[in-house]
């Protein structure tokens, strides 16, 4: 996880909030980028600028430092956007009189349950809008000062927002299955098998020289002597099975606690390949959160 200078009782401040904040910062991120992988991408990145601006005078200003963190989150997704080209046209200044009524109970879970692919059907500044009040339940005039638009716009892009999404829902889903390529599922396959049955000798085998662990929100590795302390600790706890599958149509290594009966995905690794070595390892255990929103396939 992104340390904090120690010396300021500011930074100590944003650290602990930092801790709090982070499941909610991802869910907003993810659901802007379409993404739990790419979500924890840019949550990153804004950490990062967060705490670069720290130094800078009067950086809570505002008073607010969750919203001043959720402005970072905001617009640190708008660069991701940009920089895939898949930014939209911002909405017109039509409808902005128009008033962001509560939801009933029915349509605020069906848009909290939203998919991550039907999110992205929004423009982004309805998304954004929607985003932040109907899935983590801010304020009209939060969002008005994380997204640094007028309240009539704000209101604008939410009703906006809340009707597509309810058009969408009706709509079926048609979206193929993807499925794992035979040399993918002989890979995960046999990096699974060696996991549950603990022969982390034979992991090893598997790992290129210079492989790189990146344990998200915990700690990053290089080396294959380094990174062999990391499967030394697996051995130690038994609240894992692995299992082949997808993440988002990418291959994955799904994770599951066998001491719970009929348990939900708890979290999952990504390996990428490099002659049929391991060449890096991205482990979400320690940022269970990455899998509000997944879409993965056993």
């Amino acid at each position: 996880m992104t340390e904090l200078p120690e010396a300021s009782p500011a930074a100590t401040d944003i650290d602990a909030l930092l801790v709090a904040l982070r499941p909610k910062l991802h869910r907003y991120c993810a659901r802007m980028v379409g993404s739990v992988i790419d979500g924890e991408d840019v949550l990153q990145d804004a950490l990062i600028k967060a705490v670069e601006a720290l130094s800078a005078p009067r950086a809570f200003s505002s008073g607010n430092p969750e919203g001043w963190l959720f402005r970072h989150a905001h617009n640190t997704a708008l660069d991701f956007l940009r920089r895939r080209k898949r930014q939209e046209a911002l909405f017109s200044g039509e409808e902005a009189e128009m008033m962001a009524d509560q939801l009933d109970a029915v349509t605020s879970r069906q848009i909290a349950n939203a998919s991550l692919r039907t999110f992205m059907r929004l423009n982004v500044t309805q998304r954004s809008s929607v985003i932040l009040m109907d899935v983590l339940g801010y304020s009209l005039a939060e969002i008005c000062a994380v997204m640094d638009v007028s309240l009539a716009a704000a209101k604008a892009a939410l009703v906006r927002g809340r009707a597509q999404l309810r058009k969408y829902a009706d709509e079926p889903d048609d979206a193929p299955q993807p499925k794992l390529s035979d040399a993918d599922r002989k890979r995960l396959g046999a990096y699974v098998a060696h996991f549950n049955a603990r022969d982390f000798d034979a992991i090893r085998a598997m790992i290129a020289d210079d492989v790189r662990l990146d344990l998200v929100n915990k700690a990053r590795m290089t080396g294959k002597a380094e990174v062999s302390r990391y499967f030394g600790n697996y051995s130690k706890v038994s609240d894992w099975h692995l299992v082949p599958g997808l993440v988002e149509g990418q291959p994955a290594v799904l994770v599951f606690d066998p001491n719970e009966p009929n348990s939900k995905l708890k979290y999952f690794m990504l390996l990428n390949w490099s002659a049929d070595k391991v060449a890096t390892i991205r482990d979400f255990r320690h940022a269970p959160y990455v899998i509000d929103g997944a879409e993965y396939q056993v």
